[in-house]
């Protein structure tokens, strides 16, 4: 079906198809909000912790964006 669309658009994406792929990326995001206020999800990612790793990560994405917009 997704190869008869792209057909009839002349292989051109079109605006329902971007409509698409952001609804689907805001279900993501909600069902992952949902997921982390479960209090059991909570206490299992406090204990693997999961805050160090971003801590730890931080700095290095500065670094990048500071070497990027140079």
């Amino acid at each position: 079906m997704a190869t008869e669309q792209m057909q009839a658009n002349n292989g051109h994406s079109s605006d329902r198809d971007t409509l698409f792929m952001l609804s689907g990326i805001a279900l993501m995001v909600f069902g992952a909000g949902l997921i982390l206020s479960n209090p059991g999800a909570q206490r299992l990612l406090s204990k693997i912790g999961v805050g160090n790793v971003g801590e730890g990560v931080l700095p290095d994405i500065e670094r990048y964006l500071r070497l990027r917009s140079m």
